[in-house]
């Protein structure tokens, strides 16, 4: 089994990865998380008993560092907006249509898949209706069966009654007090967002904040 850890401001979250399932997406997620990509980007997008939404590396300050030491190592130099995957500029996922794998119940995560807009680009084969998986992902409030072979279902979120830390944090994240507009992007400066674990000073600002931090446990 493998474990990893999102630190955030309101707890932590305990997600159990399938990376027997669906290999290519964890090791896209493991690799952004553990070469920093994902530090400091946004939840940008939150519906209440929906979903969250984040993982757009292209919004978090390590995309616009002039410093080579302070970028994160990605295989490739620029960052599109929103988002990418290590396999930029990313090719046709494979791993959507996983019956066993659903949206099927709270705190489950899952890559958000975008339209291939290039279909010429790798992968695309022309494909209409095509999709690519970046960097983006979201964790479900609820059931959310419309998704199944739309998004790729990598992961769920451990330690989820009430009573546990990650029902508890889960249900901090979906009631944040955020402004959002009718498609639940953010529309104030008020955004959940995630923060490197060395400036825990940030916690005290109007901001609430998450960390991305891989830490893999082979059980």
């Amino acid at each position: 089994m493998d474990i990893s850890q999102l630190h955030t401001t309101q707890g932590d979250l305990k997600v159990e990865l399938f990376c027997e399932a669906v290999p290519k997406t964890v090791e896209n997620f493991l690799a952004l998380c553990a070469c920093g990509a994902y530090n400091n980007t946004p939840f940008h997008r939150l519906i209440p008993g929906f979903m969250i939404q984040g993982g757009d590396i292209s919004l978090g300050p390590a995309a616009h560092q002039s410093q080579e030491s302070t970028k994160p190592m990605l295989p490739f130099d620029d960052i599109p907006k929103g988002g990418t995957s290590i396999n930029h500029p990313g090719a046709l996922n494979q791993e959507i249509h996983l019956p066993a794998l659903r949206h099927n119940t709270r705190g489950i995560l899952s890559m958000a898949a975008r339209p291939v807009k290039d279909r010429t680009a790798p992968g695309s084969q022309g494909a209409m209706g095509a999709t690519i998986n970046g960097s983006q992902f979201f964790i479900t409030f609820a059931p959310a069966p419309h998704l199944d072979g739309n998004s790729t279902v990598f992961g769920k979120v451990l330690n989820l009654t009430a009573q546990d830390e990650g029902g508890d944090v889960l249900t901090k994240l979906e009631k944040a007090n955020v402004k959002v507009d009718k498609k639940g992007g953010f529309c104030s400066r008020e955004r959940v967002m995630s923060r490197n674990m060395k400036h825990c000073a940030l916690t005290g600002s109007r901001y609430t904040r998450i960390h991305l931090q891989s830490e893999n446990r082979f059980d």
